[in-house]
């Protein structure tokens, strides 16, 4: 089984992460792809994110008709700081048998020198960088060339399509009350509407 890894910090969880992964499932050939919400995410010291379980439930509704996509709690039930190599490690032993493709954005493929002992996360799991059209995208493919040949790893990149829907503008048109119809699902629109959130 090939089971690809989609943590983010779905504050919220909108139309281009959803679109985004099932691009990237039928592109890789997966079986299934894993949401994860963030724990506590190092590289998001100082903005506002929601706790843990509010945006988990949204994740719930946003994936709930898709037979491919599931959800784990992993890194907000976790207390301290949220490290991708801890997470890897605890789905290698939920899901021993399965191949793990971590899905990234070019951005985070070019920052991963950053991460917690980001040379075991490319020896522990497949990674899959979603690259869009523009501007790095040679640079992306250039990093990938040097990973996999300097790590011996097998980094696979794919070209994605661009949408530009970002969870910076969703919170900031709730704050104005504009519509975010169409940007997120309906049921984590009116999630969002109903318990107030972004005010």
């Amino acid at each position: 089984m090939k089971i690809g890894i989609m943590g983010g910090t779905f504050n919220p969880i909108h139309h281009g992460h959803l679109i985004l992964s099932e691009y990237i499932r039928t592109e890789a050939g997966l079986d299934k792809i894993v949401f994860i919400p963030t724990g506590l995410p190092p590289h998001k010291v100082g903005e506002e994110v929601l706790e843990g379980r509010i945006r988990l439930e949204m994740v719930q509704l946003a994936i709930r008709n898709n037979p491919y996509f599931a959800w784990s709690d992993m890194e907000i039930r976790r207390k301290e700081t949220s490290y991708t190599i801890d997470t890897i490690g605890e789905l290698k032993r939920l899901y021993d048998k399965a191949q793990l493709y971590l899905i990234i954005g070019a951005d985070n493929l070019l920052s991963i020198h950053t991460w917690k002992d980001y040379k075991r996360v490319l020896e522990e799991v497949n990674i899959i960088v979603a690259n869009r059209l523009g501007s790095k995208r040679l640079l992306v493919v250039e990093e990938i060339e040097r990973l996999n040949n300097s790590l011996g790893v097998n980094i696979k990149n794919i070209n994605s399509p661009i949408i530009e829907i970002s969870s910076t503008e969703i919170r900031e048109r709730v704050r104005q009350n504009k519509s975010i119809k169409y940007l997120v699902p309906e049921l984590v629109e009116d999630y969002i509407l109903r318990n107030n959130l972004y005010k």
